[in-house]
């Protein structure tokens, strides 16, 4: 069985439905969402005596009628809802090659993923060879000898395609989201998917294939009946009920507060895995390296640039001025470093303020003098 962050999501919004959410008492005294079961198994108790089970309530604010903001206006609900299903509702037309996807993605995507999608610096892979191989190793578990694991990459583990249009145009690139075109997301969509070597129809893609909604649509995933319980549909919430109500389907397959475990647990060990012939050897010490002789102390804002900055300055995909480059950063120093530091506090263009993070204005001035530093 494999979670899923849908079905996840979809468990909360059903016991958000109910309200006091309680896993104590008997079926006699309580009542449950709608009259059925929530989601989780749990129970909804009313509120009676100003208590709900033994728990108080302030009843006033329990009835009050709060009238907040104003109703949204159908454009702004059809501005808002814009999921893509995976029936194909609230996917657009349109079209792109994977030859032109290829190129969006040096463009705009290699920086962060790597080229050809293989991942790295924290960033996912995209794809870790044919999908339809890679299926085949969700099952594997990492125990006795073994250390080969599954590979669970958008090809591979994703049950429908529709998430990654949908992710690429209201969430890529990173710096940047809903900056895309809908041809410019079909024409990624047509090269990931063929850099997994996955098929539509039969036909693997080739450079010049053209992918639209039509062929999108008819894209089945290998992982497609790997997810339990089945959520689309009508009746999804329904079987979402009804799987996660039996509790034979998870845990220990009973209901249990407490000693719910019988005997000594049996731990499987993970044995013979792994790397070990390095070259050189790996080093056990722990001790800090010395510092060599005469070697001045570390910029003090070179980790924090490293940690929330080096993802766009690092390189010239992302629009930004790459440190170390006098070019870029010559007219921009001669502006004044008030007006450099004012640019990275407040933002400019493309760059949100303090380049999304949280970091003091100290800080960040910190990183921008190790930046230009670098630069000069």
């Amino acid at each position: 069985m494999f979670k899923s962050y849908r079905n996840i999501m979809l468990s909360a919004v059903v016991v958000a439905a109910a309200s006091t959410t309680l896993f104590a008492g008997s079926d006699a005294s309580r009542t449950y969402a709608n009259g059925k079961k929530v989601i989780d198994g749990g129970v909804t108790y009313p509120v009676k005596h100003d208590m709900t089970s033994l728990y108080h309530v302030n009843t006033k604010a329990h009835k009050s009628s709060f009238k907040i903001g104003r109703q949204a206006t159908p454009d702004e609900i059809k501005a808002w809802n814009i999921d893509v299903m995976p029936d194909g509702t609230g996917l657009p037309e349109g079209h792109g090659t994977v030859e032109e996807g290829d190129s969006l993605y040096e463009e705009k995507c290699a920086a962060c993923h790597f080229d050809f999608g293989t991942g790295g610096a924290g960033y996912p892979a995209l794809q870790k060879g044919n999908a339809y191989e890679g299926h085949k190793t969700l099952t594997y578990q990492r125990v006795n000898g073994n250390d080969e694991g599954p590979i669970r990459v958008f090809g591979t583990y994703w049950p429908r395609a529709s998430t990654l249009w949908w992710y690429i145009k209201t969430g890529m690139p990173h710096p940047h989201p809903m900056s895309l075109t809908d041809n410019e997301v079909y024409a990624l969509c047509a090269y990931i998917i063929s850099i997994n070597e996955l098929k539509i129809d039969g036909e693997e893609l080739d450079d010049d294939y053209d992918l639209n909604r039509e062929k999108f649509l008819k894209l089945v995933m290998p992982n497609k009946d790997g997810f339990v319980p089945k959520i689309d549909g009508k009746n999804g919430v329904e079987n979402a009920r009804k799987y996660f109500n039996n509790f034979k389907n998870y845990g220990n397959g009973t209901r249990c507060m407490k000693n719910c475990f019988k005997g000594k647990p049996v731990l499987a060990r993970i044995s013979g895995s792994g790397i070990s012939d390095y070259l050189p050897p790996i080093s056990e010490k722990k001790d800090l390296p010395k510092k060599k002789a005469g070697a001045g102390a570390e910029h003090p804002g070179k980790k924090a640039y490293e940690a929330s900055c080096a993802v766009c300055h690092a390189t010239d995909a992302m629009g930004a001025p790459v440190v170390g480059n006098k070019k870029d950063w010559a007219p921009r120093i001669k502006q004044g470093m008030d007006k450099v530091y004012n640019n990275a506090i407040h933002g400019i263009n493309g760059m949100p303020p303090k380049g999304g993070t949280s970091l003091s204005d100290d800080k960040i001035k910190e990183i921008v003098d190790y930046m230009v530093d670098a630069s000069k």
